[in-house]
């Protein structure tokens, strides 16, 4: 496994709540890799977005059944989603 921080940063994740959770405590939501710890991803944000990184919490979650043609369950891919607080002053550009 390569601990590259494009590989432990999939992308932003751009939801209702992560709109809610920057505004209010400056914090942003990555799609991250289920291997990385919250040591790896404080460096790769910290390196990929040039930022102070304050905290962060992950939270895997579990795959749904969804129904694929007919009878057949299949079970999408658990992910892991990242919530990185950041120093103040400090901001991530996305669009």
């Amino acid at each position: 496994m390569k601990n590259d921080a494009y590989d432990i940063v999939r992308r932003p994740l751009i939801t209702e709540k992560g709109t809610d959770i920057t505004t209010d405590s400056n914090g942003y939501t990555f799609l991250v890799a289920p291997h990385a710890n919250k040591i790896q991803i404080k460096q790769a944000v910290e390196e990929l977005f040039d930022v102070k990184v304050k905290k962060v919490r992950t939270m895997v979650r579990k795959g749904k059944w969804k129904r694929a043609r007919g009878r057949n369950l299949v079970q999408r891919s658990d992910w892991k989603r990242a919530v990185v607080t950041l120093a103040d002053g400090d901001t991530v550009e996305f669009l």
